[in-house]
């Protein structure tokens, strides 16, 4: 490993080349720039209705502007960190997936816990479709890579993981997982929160789980999907439950009547 710079590893559908091993700084944590939006007063609710109308139908990806900024919609909080994938120690850094991937962040608890190794081991099992979808897998938890090595390096019967498809991220200073909302403070453990961050850098979807709660690799999958569709698709909107092949709408209050005079 050359340098800091120079030594992230990209996991892509050709090449995913490992560096070599290296000792590596605690994760830092820095906040991609947002934009801020003035204050504005005086403006009666008739004016603030009229100017939520004049808004083109057309843009339905939300921009948040305002001084408490929602995660959704906005640049993800960029971080640099250690990792291990295919038992060796690599690093990772957020940002240098943007204009490449779409990213899948997971958040979990612990290593060597109960629900957390059903999750981690759906995701990896299911790696190859996420791949066919230009997109990278991340888990990450408050662990030790040292720790998370060897939960890699222990059999599934056993309560382990075996091999992975994708790195397991090491936040052991807590501040990825607090930059993202989903520590608890008092525990210093993450809920179970998941990202689903574009090719911009932009969260664009958001859950996250009570400690006992494990998520659906099927709904994350179709969420990823319907994000994709409507990129490419702007004038269009998924309806609930949409999956890829099934009709889609128009956000108008005349064209999307042919949506529901179909259902």
């Amino acid at each position: 490993m050359a340098s800091v710079a120079s030594s992230t590893t990209l996991i892509s559908s050709s090449t995913r080349a490992l560096p070599a091993k290296s000792p590596l700084p605690s994760p830092s944590i820095s906040f991609l720039p947002t934009l801020s939006s003035p204050l504005r007063s005086g403006f009666s609710q008739r004016s603030s209705l009229t100017s939520i109308r004049s808004t083109s139908r057309r843009s339905f990806a939300v921009k948040a502007q305002t001084d408490d900024l929602p995660l959704v919609g906005n640049k993800a909080p960029d971080f640099e960190a250690e990792a291990v994938f295919d038992q060796e120690f690599i690093k990772v850094k957020l940002s240098e997936y943007i204009g490449k991937k779409y990213v899948i962040l997971f958040f979990y608890p612990l290593d060597f816990t109960f629900v957390c190794p059903t999750e981690i081991t759906a995701f990896s099992d299911r790696y190859a479709e996420f791949e066919k979808l230009n997109t990278e897998v991340l888990g990450i938890s408050v662990d030790s890579v040292f720790s998370h090595l060897a939960w890699v390096q222990t059999d599934r019967k056993s309560g382990g993981l075996g091999d992975l498809n994708y790195p397991l991220v090491s936040d052991v200073t807590k501040s990825i997982s607090k930059s993202f909302g989903v520590l608890i403070h008092d525990q210093g453990i993450a809920l179970r929160g998941l990202f689903i961050i574009d090719k911009e850098g932009v969260i664009q979807h958001s859950t996250i789980n009570n400690l006992g709660i494990g998520r659906s690799v099927d709904e994350t999958m179709r969420t990823l999907q319907a994000l994709q569709y409507i990129q490419e698709n702007p004038d269009e909107v998924c309806p609930a439950g949409w999956k890829p092949g099934e009709k889609s709408m128009k956000p108008d209050p005349k064209l999307s009547k042919e949506y529901f005079s179909a259902i």
